[in-house]
């Protein structure tokens, strides 16, 4: 296909190399039909997932991340210590000081005096690094960016709590970007949060909130969410959402080739391609085989859009996702 009408390109970024990594440990909805006393089948059905990967109770979430990264240079013939600025953009971090990026850099091995930070938008924070990178490497501040989300959620599962606790799944996923050539880039991006949705997905610890001296119980640790309430806020914003990055970029769905959303449930990418009216051939759909892998799931689900040759030059490409805050996040990026 090629397309022809589109807005100038907002800011250049060309996608270079992805790369994935999961745990070893895969966890099918069968077994959890047996750990959790359900009858066969009941958790596959209620989730919508067949498999995940859970990582193992001493696994390190910044090998996780450095796993995916090492993936990406390896498949691409990149060096490493090529690359001058590390963004983490994981939800979760890998403790409340220093920042993700110094453990990350520090389990891949990456040159010391390289730049490094975080970047947090909970599920859609790989879309906002990418903006934040775009605007780095249009500036000139930097020349190879990698950009890596991991997220262990198995961590913060609540066993107790039936509608979250079966959706979540392990992984770290790595984009590698460079400025592009004047054709490819960003088309448009958009950001909006709600904070009036801030308590129905949340962890409740991990910061100045929720600590030995402010207070806090064991179940602080743990993954909130009101699913049903959190479903119905998201699902009367999107649409609107998505009418207006489209034309940000000056795009109809009908031109987007690929559509890469954040994988948060089984429901949710049913709403994509029914009332969105996403083509199924245009939807990337990871969700039945890692399940939701908060921060790590646009990444992932864009590194299977590449090795399955669904991202071409020239052809329109959207990442989108909701968020706890409520955050809605989407960029339209032309490879």
């Amino acid at each position: 296909m090629v397309f022809t009408s589109h807005a100038p390109i907002a800011s250049r970024l060309n996608i270079i190399a992805t790369g994935k990594a999961l745990p070893e440990q895969i966890i099918t909805s069968d077994e959890l039909d047996r750990r959790l006393g359900k009858p066969a089948g009941y958790v596959e059905r209620r989730s919508g997932i067949l498999r995940r990967h859970h990582a193992t109770h001493d696994a390190s979430q910044a090998a996780l991340a450095a796993a995916a990264l090492h993936d990406a240079c390896r498949s691409h013939a990149i060096d490493p210590a090529s690359i001058d600025l590390l963004i983490s953009a994981s939800a979760i971090a890998v403790q409340a000081l220093p920042c993700s990026a110094v453990h990350v850099m520090k389990a891949a091995g990456l040159p010391a005096g390289t730049a490094g930070f975080d970047v947090n938008s909970s599920c859609v924070s790989f879309i906002t690094a990418m903006q934040v990178a775009s605007a780095l490497l249009t500036s000139g501040s930097y020349r190879r960016i990698a950009i890596v989300a991991a997220d262990i959620a198995s961590r913060g599962i609540d066993w107790q709590h039936e509608e979250s606790s079966l959706i979540f799944g392990d992984g770290a996923a790595c984009a590698i970007v460079e400025a592009g050539n004047g054709r490819a880039g960003i088309l448009a991006m958009k950001s909006e949060t709600y904070p009036q949705g801030s308590e129905l997905c949340e962890i409740r610890a991990g910061g100045t909130r929720k600590n030995p001296r402010a207070g806090m119980d064991e179940s602080d640790f743990l993954f909130h969410m009101q699913g049903k309430a959190l479903f119905r806020q998201a699902s009367a914003l999107i649409d609107g959402f998505w009418q207006r990055l489209l034309e940000a970029a000056g795009l109809t769905l009908n031109d987007i080739a690929t559509v890469v959303p954040h994988q948060a449930s089984h429901l949710s990418l049913e709403h994509m391609r029914k009332r969105l009216k996403v083509r199924p051939e245009a939807l990337v759909d990871i969700y039945r085989l890692h399940g939701n892998q908060v921060a790590a799931s646009v990444p992932t689900a864009l590194h299977e859009a590449f090795i399955t040759g669904r991202v071409n030059p020239g052809e329109p490409v959207m990442l989108v996702g909701t968020a706890a805050g409520l955050t809605l996040a989407g960029m339209v990026l032309l490879p």
